[in-house]
């Protein structure tokens, strides 16, 4: 109730002004206590997340500034990780290799998730409950037991891609040191393009079928549809699809970590993406402080990239 409402009714029932301003009082002692509500529902989401998200980054950004000495233990020294970190040449061609991954395999992935999403909204094709599950279903299996299946598939000796150059008297090799990083991309597209394709697909659910009859009865074609209506809806969707697809690619560690026993020689270093370094320095190199700061600026880069696309999306969407 209203101060004026209160108004109105202690001067129509004789009211006292003390009541007024005690019920007035009152009101806004509740309104304050239904505002908490809400906290208690979230606190134990806030305290878990507090802990396993907080406290790590807290943590890892207070041990990047020391370091682990032979003699003297650990040591203070400030900003020394990070300085090594710009000149180191293994981590800066790690940093390289996933930008170039992130370059090809993010575009095609998403624009292949975007031509099932609007193969889906067509409703032209049979079967589309199958077909949503099925394109889908990769991104239940786990990220290690698909690149086991996808390592045996390329075994140019044991796998699918030997049986093939058995049978055509070739000599295909998708793990050559050359192509490998478009065979991890392959990887991760059949992982996540039904993921990303649902995403786009929810948002196309959400235009009213009526809009596409009316452009219908005004002579618009399929493919103008598609342009004029279709493709602008996905503008928000694709900026979370790329920025998550962004942030993915530089923490690839799954794929190239369990292919490197099955790939021949050393074509998968301990250093070919900045999380295998990471973790290779931190637990094999015994250099957790070291790491620690590598972490923190890939997690900085990675952010400063997903802020940027952000920022461009919402240009766009001002437009």
């Amino acid at each position: 109730m209203s101060e004026q409402t209160l108004g109105a009714a202690s001067a129509q029932t004789g009211l006292l002004p003390e009541m007024t301003s005690r019920h007035t009082a009152q009101a806004r002692i509740n309104k304050h206590k239904a505002d908490w509500r809400g906290w208690k529902f979230m606190w134990p989401f806030a305290l878990v997340f507090v802990f396993v998200f907080i406290i790590p980054i807290v943590y890892a950004i207070f041990i990047s500034f020391f370091k682990k000495q032979m003699i003297g233990g650990t040591k203070f020294v400030g900003f020394e990780n990070y300085s090594r970190l710009f000149v180191d040449q293994q981590f800066w061609s790690s940093v390289w290799r996933v930008a170039l991954f992130t370059i090809v395999q993010v575009p095609i992935m998403l624009f292949l998730a975007a031509a099932m999403a609007l193969a889906l909204d067509s409703m032209k094709l049979h079967g589309t409950k199958f077909f949503r599950i099925s394109t889908f279903l990769p991104y239940a299996v786990p990220a290690v037991v698909s690149t086991m299946i996808w390592g045996f598939v390329y075994g140019a000796k044991y796998g699918l891609v030997g049986s093939f150059n058995d049978f055509f008297g070739t000599n295909l090799d998708v793990l050559a040191p050359d192509v490998l990083l478009a065979a991890i991309g392959n990887i991760n597209t059949w992982e996540f393009t039904g993921y990303n394709m649902l995403i786009f697909y929810s948002s196309l659910s959400t235009i009213p079928h009526s809009l596409y009859e009316a452009a219908s009865i005004d002579g618009a074609s399929e493919w103008q549809i598609v342009k004029r209506i279709k493709l602008p809806e996905l503008r928000g969707s694709l900026a979370i699809t790329v920025i998550f697809s962004i942030i993915g690619s530089f923490q690839l560690f799954n794929e190239p970590s369990i292919l490197q026993n099955m790939v021949p020689g050393n074509a998968i270093t301990t250093y070919y993406t900045p999380n295998m370094y990471a973790y290779n320095l931190s637990f094999s190199g015994n250099q957790s402080n070291y790491a620690a700061a590598l972490a923190i600026t890939m997690a900085v880069i990675t952010m400063a990239i997903a802020y940027a696309v952000q920022l461009r999306s919402m240009k766009e969407q001002m437009k």
